[in-house]
Protein backbone atom coordinates (compact mmCIF):
# COMPACT_ATOMS: atom_id res chain seq x y z
CA UNK A 1 0.00 0.00 0.00
CA UNK A 2 1.16 3.66 -0.94
CA UNK A 3 -0.10 6.41 0.71
CA UNK A 4 0.36 9.87 -0.96
CA UNK A 5 -0.92 12.99 0.22
CA UNK A 6 -2.25 16.27 -1.43
CA UNK A 7 -1.75 19.51 0.53
CA UNK A 8 -3.76 22.48 -1.24
CA UNK A 9 -4.69 25.43 0.49
CA UNK A 10 -4.87 24.55 4.05
CA UNK A 11 -6.73 21.16 2.94
CA UNK A 12 -5.40 17.96 3.10
CA UNK A 13 -6.43 14.42 1.54
CA UNK A 14 -4.92 11.04 1.30
CA UNK A 15 -4.74 8.79 -1.86
CA UNK A 16 -4.09 5.53 -0.91
CA UNK A 17 -2.83 3.35 -3.70
CA UNK A 18 -3.31 -0.42 -2.78
CA UNK A 19 -5.04 -0.24 0.17
CA UNK A 20 -8.12 -2.95 0.59
CA UNK A 21 -11.32 -1.14 1.17
CA UNK A 22 -12.21 -3.93 3.90
CA UNK A 23 -10.09 -1.18 5.72
CA UNK A 24 -12.22 1.31 5.05
CA UNK A 25 -13.43 1.92 8.75
CA UNK A 26 -9.59 2.54 9.83
CA UNK A 27 -10.54 5.57 7.93
CA UNK A 28 -13.48 6.56 9.16
CA UNK A 29 -14.13 9.76 12.09
CA UNK A 30 -15.33 7.83 14.90
CA UNK A 31 -17.75 10.72 16.17
CA UNK A 32 -19.81 10.80 12.70
CA UNK A 33 -22.16 9.70 11.01
CA UNK A 34 -21.51 7.65 8.14
CA UNK A 35 -23.54 7.44 4.92
CA UNK A 36 -22.52 5.53 1.87
CA UNK A 37 -23.71 7.03 -1.51
CA UNK A 38 -23.34 4.47 -4.64
CA UNK A 39 -25.22 3.18 -7.27
CA UNK A 40 -27.08 -0.23 -8.25
CA UNK A 41 -24.02 -2.01 -9.50
CA UNK A 42 -21.28 -1.24 -7.28
CA UNK A 43 -24.26 -2.34 -4.39
CA UNK A 44 -24.50 -5.65 -6.41
CA UNK A 45 -21.21 -6.28 -5.97
CA UNK A 46 -20.52 -5.11 -2.16
CA UNK A 47 -23.59 -5.38 -1.10
CA UNK A 48 -22.99 -7.31 2.48
CA UNK A 49 -19.98 -4.75 3.07
CA UNK A 50 -22.22 -1.50 2.19
CA UNK A 51 -25.33 -2.57 3.62
CA UNK A 52 -23.78 -2.06 7.23
CA UNK A 53 -23.83 1.33 6.46
CA UNK A 54 -27.26 3.64 6.12
CA UNK A 55 -27.02 3.96 1.88
CA UNK A 56 -28.18 6.35 -0.55
CA UNK A 57 -28.14 4.44 -4.25
CA UNK A 58 -28.13 6.60 -7.39
CA UNK A 59 -28.74 5.46 -11.22
CA UNK A 60 -26.30 4.10 -13.23
CA UNK A 61 -25.18 6.04 -16.29
CA UNK A 62 -24.18 8.98 -16.85
CA UNK A 63 -27.99 10.37 -17.55
CA UNK A 64 -27.57 10.17 -13.96
CA UNK A 65 -25.01 12.96 -13.56
CA UNK A 66 -27.28 15.62 -12.89
CA UNK A 67 -28.45 18.43 -10.63
CA UNK A 68 -31.50 16.55 -10.16
CA UNK A 69 -29.74 13.44 -8.99
CA UNK A 70 -28.02 15.79 -6.28
CA UNK A 71 -31.11 17.44 -5.59
CA UNK A 72 -32.56 12.73 -4.84
CA UNK A 73 -29.67 12.91 -2.65
CA UNK A 74 -30.18 16.29 -0.45
CA UNK A 75 -33.46 14.49 0.68
CA UNK A 76 -32.06 11.17 1.02
CA UNK A 77 -29.57 13.17 3.17
CA UNK A 78 -32.46 15.24 5.21
CA UNK A 79 -34.57 11.84 5.21
CA UNK A 80 -31.54 10.24 7.39
CA UNK A 81 -30.85 13.42 9.71
CA UNK A 82 -27.73 13.96 8.22
CA UNK A 83 -25.77 17.32 9.45
CA UNK A 84 -22.89 19.11 9.38
CA UNK A 85 -21.40 16.38 11.95
CA UNK A 86 -22.07 13.56 9.28
CA UNK A 87 -19.45 12.20 6.66
CA UNK A 88 -20.03 11.05 3.31
CA UNK A 89 -18.45 8.58 1.82
CA UNK A 90 -18.89 7.40 -2.19
CA UNK A 91 -18.15 4.21 -3.15
CA UNK A 92 -17.98 3.98 -7.21
CA UNK A 93 -16.61 5.12 -10.06
CA UNK A 94 -16.24 8.48 -11.88
CA UNK A 95 -19.69 9.35 -11.74
CA UNK A 96 -21.12 7.83 -8.21
CA UNK A 97 -17.66 9.90 -6.68
CA UNK A 98 -18.05 13.07 -8.62
CA UNK A 99 -21.76 13.24 -7.61
CA UNK A 100 -21.25 12.49 -4.06
CA UNK A 101 -18.53 14.88 -3.64
CA UNK A 102 -20.63 17.95 -5.18
CA UNK A 103 -23.33 16.95 -3.32
CA UNK A 104 -20.74 16.71 0.23
CA UNK A 105 -19.51 20.00 -1.06
CA UNK A 106 -22.68 21.75 -0.94
CA UNK A 107 -25.46 20.14 1.58
CA UNK A 108 -25.06 22.16 4.44
CA UNK A 109 -22.64 24.52 2.74
CA UNK A 110 -20.26 21.50 3.02
CA UNK A 111 -20.03 18.52 5.16
CA UNK A 112 -16.53 16.23 4.48
CA UNK A 113 -16.42 13.37 2.22
CA UNK A 114 -13.92 10.43 1.34
CA UNK A 115 -13.87 8.05 -1.64
CA UNK A 116 -13.26 4.27 -2.13
CA UNK A 117 -13.24 4.45 -5.92
CA UNK A 118 -13.87 1.25 -7.81
CA UNK A 119 -12.87 2.00 -11.67
CA UNK A 120 -9.46 2.66 -13.34
CA UNK A 121 -10.57 5.70 -14.74
CA UNK A 122 -11.79 7.27 -11.12
CA UNK A 123 -8.70 5.54 -9.58
CA UNK A 124 -6.20 7.74 -11.31
CA UNK A 125 -8.14 10.29 -12.68
CA UNK A 126 -11.75 11.47 -11.53
CA UNK A 127 -11.07 10.63 -7.83
CA UNK A 128 -7.69 12.39 -7.16
CA UNK A 129 -7.74 16.09 -7.50
CA UNK A 130 -10.74 18.02 -5.92
CA UNK A 131 -13.53 18.22 -8.84
CA UNK A 132 -16.95 17.53 -8.06
CA UNK A 133 -19.67 18.37 -10.42
CA UNK A 134 -22.15 17.33 -12.51
CA UNK A 135 -23.33 17.77 -16.48
CA UNK A 136 -25.77 20.64 -17.49
CA UNK A 137 -27.40 21.87 -20.65
CA UNK A 138 -25.40 19.52 -22.73
CA UNK A 139 -21.75 19.79 -21.22
CA UNK A 140 -19.63 17.83 -19.24
CA UNK A 141 -19.12 19.07 -15.47
CA UNK A 142 -20.41 21.99 -16.36
CA UNK A 143 -21.15 23.14 -12.38
CA UNK A 144 -19.24 22.30 -9.60
CA UNK A 145 -16.82 22.84 -6.86
CA UNK A 146 -13.58 22.36 -5.74
CA UNK A 147 -13.14 20.66 -2.65
CA UNK A 148 -10.79 17.74 -1.47
CA UNK A 149 -11.80 14.41 -0.42
CA UNK A 150 -10.40 13.31 2.99
CA UNK A 151 -9.37 10.23 1.47
CA UNK A 152 -9.29 8.29 -2.07
CA UNK A 153 -9.26 4.34 -1.17
CA UNK A 154 -7.66 2.60 -4.69
CA UNK A 155 -7.93 -0.91 -4.02
CA UNK A 156 -6.28 -3.11 -7.45
CA UNK A 157 -8.66 -6.07 -6.49
CA UNK A 158 -11.92 -4.01 -7.21
CA UNK A 159 -10.99 -3.81 -10.91
CA UNK A 160 -11.25 -7.68 -11.61
CA UNK A 161 -15.01 -6.95 -11.61
CA UNK A 162 -14.83 -4.14 -14.30
CA UNK A 163 -15.85 -4.90 -18.48
CA UNK A 164 -13.04 -5.11 -20.57
CA UNK A 165 -14.30 -1.96 -22.11
CA UNK A 166 -14.58 0.07 -18.72
CA UNK A 167 -11.05 -1.38 -17.72
CA UNK A 168 -9.48 0.13 -21.05
CA UNK A 169 -11.42 3.76 -20.70
CA UNK A 170 -9.56 4.10 -17.56
CA UNK A 171 -6.24 3.72 -19.59
CA UNK A 172 -6.41 6.28 -21.69
CA UNK A 173 -5.79 8.76 -18.65
CA UNK A 174 -3.06 6.88 -17.55
CA UNK A 175 -1.43 7.17 -21.44
CA UNK A 176 -2.56 11.06 -20.96
CA UNK A 177 -1.02 11.16 -17.82
CA UNK A 178 2.37 9.86 -19.57
CA UNK A 179 2.17 11.79 -22.44
CA UNK A 180 2.14 15.20 -20.37
CA UNK A 181 4.10 14.55 -18.23
CA UNK A 182 6.50 11.07 -17.86
CA UNK A 183 8.17 9.54 -20.31
CA UNK A 184 9.64 7.02 -18.70
CA UNK A 185 6.14 5.67 -17.62
CA UNK A 186 4.96 6.20 -21.56
CA UNK A 187 7.72 3.85 -22.37
CA UNK A 188 6.55 1.21 -19.57
CA UNK A 189 2.99 1.48 -20.98
CA UNK A 190 4.63 0.25 -24.40
CA UNK A 191 6.89 -2.57 -23.03
CA UNK A 192 3.81 -4.06 -20.88
CA UNK A 193 0.78 -3.42 -22.46
CA UNK A 194 0.05 -7.06 -22.68
CA UNK A 195 0.58 -7.19 -19.25
CA UNK A 196 -1.91 -4.58 -18.55
CA UNK A 197 -4.59 -5.93 -20.48
CA UNK A 198 -4.07 -9.02 -18.31
CA UNK A 199 -4.82 -6.82 -15.45
CA UNK A 200 -1.70 -8.49 -14.32
CA UNK A 201 -1.55 -6.96 -10.21
CA UNK A 202 2.34 -5.34 -10.07
CA UNK A 203 2.17 -3.75 -13.14
CA UNK A 204 -1.19 -2.12 -12.85
CA UNK A 205 0.30 -1.58 -9.00
CA UNK A 206 3.39 0.28 -10.36
CA UNK A 207 0.77 2.44 -13.71
CA UNK A 208 -1.64 3.73 -10.89
CA UNK A 209 0.74 5.00 -8.44
CA UNK A 210 2.77 6.64 -11.02
CA UNK A 211 -0.53 8.21 -12.74
CA UNK A 212 -1.84 9.26 -9.22
CA UNK A 213 1.60 11.13 -8.29
CA UNK A 214 1.69 12.57 -11.52
CA UNK A 215 -1.73 14.20 -11.29
CA UNK A 216 -1.26 14.97 -7.24
CA UNK A 217 2.11 16.95 -8.14
CA UNK A 218 -0.13 19.25 -10.56
CA UNK A 219 -2.94 19.52 -8.49
CA UNK A 220 -0.37 21.26 -5.55
CA UNK A 221 0.97 23.10 -7.82
CA UNK A 222 -2.27 24.69 -9.25
CA UNK A 223 -6.01 23.60 -7.46
CA UNK A 224 -7.44 25.56 -9.25
CA UNK A 225 -6.88 25.37 -12.39
CA UNK A 226 -5.23 28.86 -13.36
CA UNK A 227 -1.90 27.53 -14.75
CA UNK A 228 -0.17 24.28 -14.76
CA UNK A 229 -3.25 22.00 -14.06
CA UNK A 230 -4.57 22.79 -17.66
CA UNK A 231 -2.08 20.28 -19.05
CA UNK A 232 -4.70 17.62 -17.18
CA UNK A 233 -6.91 18.79 -20.08
CA UNK A 234 -4.92 17.27 -22.59
CA UNK A 235 -7.10 15.19 -25.19
CA UNK A 236 -10.20 16.70 -23.21
CA UNK A 237 -10.90 19.73 -25.29
CA UNK A 238 -12.31 17.85 -27.87
CA UNK A 239 -12.16 14.88 -26.01
CA UNK A 240 -15.04 15.84 -23.75
CA UNK A 241 -17.08 16.48 -27.32
CA UNK A 242 -17.21 14.09 -28.59
CA UNK A 243 -18.54 12.35 -25.71
CA UNK A 244 -21.35 14.61 -25.40
CA UNK A 245 -21.93 13.96 -29.25
CA UNK A 246 -21.21 10.55 -29.59
CA UNK A 247 -21.99 8.93 -26.57
CA UNK A 248 -18.72 7.00 -26.34
CA UNK A 249 -17.48 6.34 -22.71
CA UNK A 250 -14.32 9.17 -21.70
CA UNK A 251 -12.00 7.15 -22.46
CA UNK A 252 -12.70 6.50 -25.53
CA UNK A 253 -13.65 10.16 -26.21
CA UNK A 254 -10.30 11.13 -24.83
CA UNK A 255 -8.22 8.66 -26.55
CA UNK A 256 -9.67 10.55 -30.54
CA UNK A 257 -9.33 14.09 -28.26
CA UNK A 258 -5.77 13.00 -27.67
CA UNK A 259 -5.08 12.11 -31.23
CA UNK A 260 -6.19 15.28 -32.89
CA UNK A 261 -3.82 17.39 -30.10
CA UNK A 262 -1.48 15.01 -31.14
CA UNK A 263 -1.31 16.18 -35.15
CA UNK A 264 -2.08 19.27 -34.39
CA UNK A 265 1.25 19.71 -32.05
CA UNK A 266 3.06 18.57 -35.30
CA UNK A 267 1.44 20.63 -37.04
CA UNK A 268 1.92 23.58 -34.50
CA UNK A 269 4.95 23.36 -32.09
CA UNK A 270 7.02 20.70 -33.48
CA UNK A 271 6.38 17.37 -31.93
CA UNK A 272 7.87 15.04 -33.57
CA UNK A 273 6.15 12.66 -36.67
CA UNK A 274 7.21 9.52 -34.37
CA UNK A 275 5.82 10.60 -31.51
CA UNK A 276 2.48 10.87 -33.07
CA UNK A 277 2.79 7.58 -34.31
CA UNK A 278 3.65 6.21 -30.85
CA UNK A 279 0.64 7.77 -29.28
CA UNK A 280 -1.17 5.94 -32.32
CA UNK A 281 0.37 2.91 -31.73
CA UNK A 282 -0.08 2.53 -27.91
CA UNK A 283 -3.78 3.62 -27.97
CA UNK A 284 -4.70 0.69 -30.82
CA UNK A 285 -2.81 -1.54 -28.46
CA UNK A 286 -5.04 -0.56 -25.43
CA UNK A 287 -7.83 -1.33 -28.02
CA UNK A 288 -9.13 2.36 -28.05
CA UNK A 289 -10.37 4.76 -31.01
CA UNK A 290 -8.22 7.40 -32.71
CA UNK A 291 -10.77 8.83 -35.05
CA UNK A 292 -13.87 9.78 -34.72
CA UNK A 293 -17.09 9.66 -36.95
CA UNK A 294 -18.60 12.79 -35.51
CA UNK A 295 -18.85 16.14 -38.11
CA UNK A 296 -16.24 18.31 -37.25
CA UNK A 297 -18.58 20.77 -37.66
CA UNK A 298 -20.37 20.00 -34.63
CA UNK A 299 -17.19 19.27 -32.21
CA UNK A 300 -16.41 23.08 -33.21
CA UNK A 301 -19.27 24.35 -31.95
CA UNK A 302 -19.57 22.21 -28.84
CA UNK A 303 -15.79 23.00 -28.07
CA UNK A 304 -16.32 26.56 -28.54
CA UNK A 305 -19.12 26.48 -25.45
CA UNK A 306 -16.12 24.17 -22.93
CA UNK A 307 -16.12 25.70 -20.08
CA UNK A 308 -12.56 25.99 -19.72
CA UNK A 309 -12.81 28.85 -22.82
CA UNK A 310 -12.05 32.35 -21.54
CA UNK A 311 -13.96 34.70 -23.79
CA UNK A 312 -13.14 34.02 -27.61
CA UNK A 313 -9.94 31.57 -26.74
CA UNK A 314 -9.20 27.95 -25.29
CA UNK A 315 -5.68 27.49 -23.72
CA UNK A 316 -5.11 24.30 -26.07
CA UNK A 317 -2.86 21.60 -24.57
CA UNK A 318 -0.09 20.43 -26.89
CA UNK A 319 3.02 18.57 -26.92
CA UNK A 320 6.44 19.20 -27.75
CA UNK A 321 7.66 15.92 -26.71
CA UNK A 322 6.52 12.78 -25.27
CA UNK A 323 6.49 14.18 -21.67
CA UNK A 324 6.58 17.49 -22.30
CA UNK A 325 3.21 19.79 -22.60
CA UNK A 326 3.04 23.19 -24.39
CA UNK A 327 -0.16 25.19 -23.35
CA UNK A 328 -1.09 27.58 -26.25
CA UNK A 329 -3.81 30.01 -25.34
CA UNK A 330 -5.79 29.87 -29.62
CA UNK A 331 -8.38 31.86 -30.52
CA UNK A 332 -12.05 29.91 -31.57
CA UNK A 333 -11.66 31.14 -34.81
CA UNK A 334 -8.20 29.80 -35.56
CA UNK A 335 -9.46 26.35 -33.89
CA UNK A 336 -12.29 26.60 -36.64
CA UNK A 337 -10.21 27.54 -39.35
CA UNK A 338 -7.26 24.55 -38.20
CA UNK A 339 -9.26 21.99 -36.69
CA UNK A 340 -10.14 20.11 -40.03
CA UNK A 341 -6.76 19.61 -40.78
CA UNK A 342 -6.14 17.43 -37.53
CA UNK A 343 -9.34 15.83 -37.18
CA UNK A 344 -7.95 12.78 -38.44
Amino acid sequence: MYALKICTNGAESCVLTGESFHRLGAYLPKDKQVIIITDGNVRKFYRDFIDGFPVVEIGVGEQYKTLRTVENIYAALLDLNADRNSFIVAVGGGLVCDVAGFAASTYMRGIPFGFVSTTLLSQVDASVGGKNGVNFGGYKNMVGTFNQPQFVICDHEMLNTLPDAEFVSGLAEIVKAAAIRDAALFDYLEKNADEILARKADVLSHMIEMSVKIKAQVVENDEREQGERRILNFGHTFGHAIEVLSGVSHGEAVSVGMMIAARWSAGECGFPLSGVQRLERLLQRFKLPVTSTVPVVDVLQSAAKDKKRENSFIHLVLLSNIGKTEIRKTSVDEISKKLGNYYG
